[in-house]
């Protein structure tokens, strides 16, 4: 076996001990590696290219499985940016996008890389009956557990090994508590990264991240540690700072709406200039309050004069509230989209919005303005949720930050990726 490795020189030392752990004297007795800690630190990518050059040196003609969140976010993450490193390195791809998987040669070996996705209790049916030879599973915090122990079973060719990379969540999430706190017993190599060991970042880049989080998100994300959200969940909400009047000369409007029967409705005006979005006005309903619940027809007249003779591209509204978009849809004016639904991703967008002072809100949206004072995380239930009280507003908020400014924001390679035509490719 060959085990010369290709010049890895131009990576960072936490990086290289990534890619060569099952060949140093030190850490080569491990089963298994996890690489955490802060975002953009290059363990995704180091962890990747780590993978391939063990599995095409030590196997030929077997089977490996690449696993993330979902089919599409794994291969725009992982595979995409790995294929342009290995070209050089002296390895052919061959993709099979519409079959999910690749084969990857390398010094005479060449072995076939299933995609897979875990997000949620059925994605473990996918990976069943498959023998594996090893698995990487990438953002393994957000996978469920069956998804991962279904993959760690079929890794049963002799000499395979597991490789995991995720960012820090809960310290109650069963991998830290039952993976890394226990990593001596699973024989599993741990190394965790900060922005340092990207060498690829500037010390301009690492300032603006460090910029964009703020409470546990600033601790996970940056300082790369495990801990509890507690207190507000939007602490950087500053009335000084986020509260304006719109300006003249505003596009693009857009509703987004959070839609209850005893719970309270609320939707809120979003207008565009430049990369900033406003609140414009608000339209929150109580019925616990008044006593007096409104019928779909009777919020739809208040959806009307929300939006006024406004030109309102679409109505971003709850996905549960399947009535409602039926009675929107009924009366012709607006298009409605249901909008996305993941509750801490969304938060997490909120909140770089609200960092990078992108989302501003009209003194007169005075309904989502008291709940930024009120929105608290539930530090009882040991799981990153917020109570559910004073969270209408922030729905309504959140569904808009996920669903339309990140249309909005879509960067063109992955655009580019849902329109390809072309379902295999050779590089």
């Amino acid at each position: 076996m060959n085990t010369q490795l290709p010049d890895l020189q131009r990576f960072s030392p936490k990086q290289r001990k990534a890619i060569r752990w099952w060949l140093d004297k030190d850490s080569r007795r491990y089963d298994a590696i996890v690489c955490d800690g802060a975002i953009r630190s290059g363990k995704t990518t180091a962890l990747a290219l780590g993978f391939i050059i063990w599995s095409c040196i030590n196997f030929h003609d077997r089977a490996f499985a690449l696993c993330g969140k979902t089919v599409t976010s794994l291969h725009r993450n992982l595979i995409t940016p790995l294929i342009p490193m290995l070209q050089p390195l002296g390895f052919t791809v061959t993709e099979r996008v519409s079959r999910s998987y690749c084969d990857i040669s390398f010094r005479g070996n060449t072995n076939r890389y299933y995609w897979f996705g875990g997000k949620d209790e059925a994605s473990a049916s996918l990976i069943q009956g498959i023998t594996l030879a090893g698995v990487l599973l990438d953002e393994v915090a957000l996978m469920p557990r069956s998804f991962v122990e279904q993959a760690l079973a079929r890794c049963s060719v002799s000499g395979s090994r597991i490789w995991f990379s995720c960012n820090p969540g809960s310290p109650s999430h069963w991998f830290y508590r039952e993976w890394i706190l226990q990593r001596k017993q699973k024989n599993l190599f741990y190394l965790h990264f900060t922005l340092d060991d990207n060498t690829a970042l500037s010390p301009a880049i690492r300032k603006r991240y460090r910029r964009m989080y703020t409470g546990a998100f600033y601790e996970r994300y940056i300082n790369g540690r495990w801990v509890a959200a507690h207190g507000l969940v939007y602490p950087m909400f500053s009335p000084k700072r986020h509260i304006a009047l719109p300006p003249e000369g505003l596009t693009d409007y857009i509703i987004s709406g959070d839609y209850g029967t005893v719970n309270p409705t609320s939707f809120g005006l979003w207008g565009r200039k430049d990369h900033r979005w406003y609140r414009v006005a608000e339209y929150y309903y109580d019925a616990r309050k008044t006593g007096i619940p409104r019928t779909d027809e009777e919020h739809y007249a208040h959806l009307e004069g929300l939006a006024g003779g406004l030109p309102v591209r679409q109505v971003i509204l709850d996905p549960s509230a399947a009535s409602m978009a039926a009675c929107i849809r009924r009366h012709g004016r607006f298009t409605v989209l249901p909008a996305r639904n993941e509750v801490t991703a969304g938060i997490q967008r909120v909140a770089n919005a609200l960092n990078e002072g992108s989302l501003l809100f009209s003194p007169h949206c005075k309904d989502a303005i008291r709940e930024f004072s009120l929105y608290t995380w539930d530090t009882d239930g040991g799981k990153d949720a917020p109570i559910k009280e004073n969270d209408h507003a922030m729905d309504d908020i959140r569904y808009f930050v996920s669903t339309a400014m990140k249309q909005a924001d879509k960067p063109a390679f992955y655009t580019a990726s849902l329109t390809r035509t072309t379902h295999e490719r050779r590089v």
